[in-house]
């Protein structure tokens, strides 16, 4: 039962793959030599999951195989394998990059093979940022008090990510405001945010009255996982007529919401743990476009105003 409900709750078991010799310099005994390296146990748990994903897949198919004897056309020949999903075979190829980025340093290895090897290049639309009619849509049908209306302010007034929302709890707040330390790689930089609670998220943490140590919890009185909780979080906004919308789109909307309302571009790092300037006016782009368009537009000049030199109907050709 216990295993059931960690499905429920997102925790699917890890596949298991098909058992490989790990012979000395074949493929699969350089995976194993990486899986088990401090480099690789010290990364984020998300980071180490689709590595060991994309290398499992990698050896199985090719572990007997002799790494010295890989090279670059062997690599590409794995990525475009991949072609109809370039996002998974730049996934593979990432990971690829970091092993034996990691057995070059280690002596592992002499060479690397995915030096000279590219990323697909493809469109990326990237997460749906949520606009203001569609948070309006959510907030009337999750109303202040249930635990999706508490999901929704805690995405949006923390810019935190699914992975720190499933952590969220009264030890966060104190005096007024909120803090805690991002998810992502907060073992390797840890970034503190420390913000004011907005009075919305008060009042939906107040209302919702949660009583134990995590804020979101699942129907089994369990804290999410961060997928379970993803999960959920889309099904909260079917529910609203949101098919488009998630959890990761919230991020951005609450970038794109202090954008629009005049903050600086070091003012909405501050919220979000952004450590770029690039990475801020990514998220922010596209909602100030349409605030810049009516700017724009402002400064060409009106015919109906007093001194304007356009004229108001097609000059007569005097030759006529």
């Amino acid at each position: 039962m216990n295993k059931y409900y960690d499905c429920l709750d997102g925790k699917i078991p890890e596949r298991k793959s098909r058992s490989v010799p790990a012979a000395p310099g074949s493929f699969a005994a350089l995976r194993l030599a990486y899986l088990g390296s401090p480099e690789f146990k010290s990364l984020d748990v998300s980071t180490r999951a689709w590595q060991r994903r994309a290398l499992d897949e990698i050896s199985e198919a090719h572990g007997t195989k002799r790494v010295a004897m890989m090279q670059a056309r062997h690599v590409r020949t794995l990525r475009n394998g991949k072609r109809e999903t370039p996002a998974a075979a730049n996934t593979m190829l990432k990971a690829l990059k970091a092993l034996f980025k990691w057995a070059n340093e280690n002596g592992r290895a002499s060479s690397d093979p995915t030096r000279n090897v590219d990323f697909l290049k493809y469109a990326k639309k990237g997460f749906h940022p949520w606009s203001p009619s569609e948070v309006e849509a959510y907030e009337a049908a999750h109303l202040v008090g249930t635990t999706a209306r508490l999901a929704l302010e805690l995405l949006l007034y923390t810019a935190g990510r699914r992975e720190d929302v499933v952590r969220f709890g009264p030890h966060n707040l104190a005096v007024g405001r909120f803090r805690f330390v991002q998810g992502k790689n907060e073992d390797r930089a840890p970034v503190l945010i420390d913000i004011p609670v907005h009075p919305d998220l008060a009042e939906a943490i107040a209302a919702a009255q949660p009583s134990g140590a995590i804020f979101i919890l699942t129907h089994y009185g369990r804290p999410f996982t961060p997928n379970g909780f993803g999960n959920r979080f889309k099904k909260w906004c079917i529910q609203a007529g949101l098919p488009h919308c998630s959890a990761h789109g919230c991020r951005k909307a609450a970038a794109a919401r202090l954008a629009t309302r005049g903050a600086t571009a070091h003012q909405i790092m501050s919220v979000t743990g952004h450590q770029s300037l690039a990475e801020v006016e990514r998220y922010t782009r596209s909602a100030l476009r349409a605030q810049m368009a009516d700017t724009a537009m402002a400064l060409l000049p009106d015919r109906r105003s007093a001194g304007s030199t356009i004229p108001a109907n097609r000059p007569s050709d005097s030759s006529a």
